[in-house]
């Protein structure tokens, strides 16, 4: 795609040591990508890794114009990676998904005609919890309990009454993605829960999608660690969000 046709859909893949998955996600959104009728742009943001994301990314590239790679020079988190990609995005529309292709294309189908069927609707959220959405392949049951007790602490502390903050498939319209991201601050797991809330600051409306949901069993999620982490962000988010609201009001 020329660089002087803006995209009409941009969609963000953060990727961290995924070489065994990421050339057949790529190829696989390519091939959805022929069902598309207007221009995109597909940004893999490569977190530094100990395999070759990056050179099979970059390798890519050179069969499909659409696609662009992006890394940086120490490994940060998802937040980080998602937040680079989406700054540097120039669709109308654009998502984040996961690099396993967890959520599938056919719900990315999906959100772009909620986005063109309602124009009030500012981001939209995968909600795995919806009564509508499908989970082909559950995660095991510790990891299935840690994620219900997080969600219940997120409602506790931040009252945000999104019922799935973390499901890793969410999309913006463009001046919501630059006013969110803007601000966005946290590197790691749990940036989903700032985004929200920093979207309900600034007044931008949200919608909860229903999606068909399978679970990865090479998840980068540490189950101690990570959680610990996500607790401890979340425990500081509501306060953070404020002050960046406060530093940098929205007009």
């Amino acid at each position: 795609m020329s660089n002087q046709i803006r995209p009409q859909l941009s969609l963000i893949v953060p990727a961290y040591n995924e070489a065994g998955r990421l050339p057949d996600t790529i190829q696989r959104i390519q091939k959805h990508s022929r069902s598309w009728n207007f221009p995109i742009e597909v940004i893999v943001v490569v977190e530094p890794s100990e395999d070759r994301t990056f050179a099979l990314a970059e390798n890519a590239v050179k069969s499909w114009h659409d696609l662009r790679v992006l890394t940086h020079h120490e490994k940060r988190g998802k937040g980080f990676a998602v937040r680079s990609g989406m700054l540097r995005a120039r669709g109308d529309l654009i998502f984040f998904t996961d690099a396993d292709l967890s959520t599938p294309l056919e719900d990315l189908d999906a959100g772009l005609a909620l986005f063109t069927h309602d124009r009030s609707i500012d981001l939209i959220v995968g909600n795995r919890m919806h009564p509508d959405s499908q989970i082909l392949q559950r995660q095991n049951v510790s990891r299935e309990r840690m994620g219900k007790v997080f969600n219940r602490i997120v409602q506790t502390l931040t009252g945000l009454g999104i019922r799935d903050t973390q499901c890793g498939f969410k999309g913006f319209r463009n001046r919501a993605a630059k006013e969110i991201f803007g601000r966005q601050r946290i590197d790691g797991f749990s940036f989903d829960v700032e985004v929200l809330l920093l979207a309900r600051a600034m007044g931008f409306a949200i919608a909860e999608l229903p999606v068909h949901w399978t679970n990865s069993e090479a998840s980068h999620v540490h189950p101690v660690r990570d959680s610990t982490r996500m607790f401890l962000d979340v425990v500081r988010v509501r306060r953070l969000v404020k002050r960046t609201m406060h530093e940098f009001p929205y007009r």
